[in-house]
């Protein structure tokens, strides 16, 4: 049989989920023996044209040459996988989503003129039909394997959308917010890190998206409750994910408070 054929596409981002590629190692060197990976400029491979089997994209939509490319890929791929927050919801380049007017371009560039910017940073299923998402900032190892050794055998892996209060409770951990009075979004995030902020005494990020029912408006009272203003309170909701509907509604939901 032919072996699985591979790409890795870079689109405006940090590349810290290629990084989840790379830190698979050893592992990584005996997937290569089972797959065809054809395109991974990172790696060192080259061929962004080829035809594949598995496309693993990471980065945000925010030129439009960005949304061209990634038609091609779409038309070129057989299944096309996200690769983490940027990719699935526009990631921190989107939080000029939320500025007023273009202002934010010219106080960064001496000649704003010249930058193709789209008007809003976009999430690669707002542009094509993505087939799975892997959420995070950035996404684990444990996912890209997990993903890349289903998918070979034609099947989808779980996807897991428990909130990440549930790893903090396997894991024996002393809820931070309870506890300490430390703000934590992990009642409304999904779960895939390990719970790492919470195990060092700091509150979650939200770093893994909205979970499978993210309660939004019970989390913000708990917030209000603990002191924070509505700016705060929106700040949390519009932080990594910002654009991820569930925290999106419920930051402008904040703001809008009286």
């Amino acid at each position: 049989m032919d072996r699985v054929r591979i790409a890795v596409h870079k689109f405006s981002s940090c590349d810290g989920c290629q990084l989840a590629f790379l830190n698979l190692g050893e592992t990584l060197l005996e997937l290569a023996g089972q797959v065809e990976i054809v395109h991974f400029a990172e790696a060192g491979l080259l061929d962004e044209q080829a035809e594949v089997d598995i496309a693993f994209v990471e980065g945000s939509l925010s030129t439009g040459a960005d949304r061209e490319r990634i038609r091609a890929i779409r038309a070129r791929s057989r299944v096309l996988v996200t690769l983490g927050a940027c990719a699935a919801s526009g990631g921190l380049q989107a939080l000029r989503n939320l500025s007023q007017g273009g202002g934010w371009m010219q106080a960064v560039y001496a000649s704003p003129e010249h930058i193709d910017s789209l008007d809003q940073v976009a999430p690669v299923s707002a542009e094509v039909r993505v087939d799975l998402e892997l959420w995070g900032c950035p996404v684990n190892r444990h996912q890209v394997l997990t993903a890349v050794r289903a998918l070979m055998f034609g099947v989808l892996p779980p996807d897991r959308r428990d909130a990440l209060c549930l790893a903090c409770k396997r894991a024996r951990q002393v809820c931070v917010m309870v506890a300490r009075g430390e703000p934590c979004m992990g009642p409304v995030t999904r779960t895939g890190c390990g719970a790492i902020c919470p195990s060092v005494g700091r509150g979650c990020y939200g770093c893994y998206g909205p979970d499978e029912n993210p309660n939004t408006e019970a989390l913000t009272r708990r917030f209000e409750g603990l002191g924070l203003v509505s700016r705060e309170i929106a700040d949390r909701f519009h932080g990594i994910n910002s654009q991820a509907p569930a925290f999106l509604e419920a930051g402008h939901r904040v703001q809008e408070k009286p």
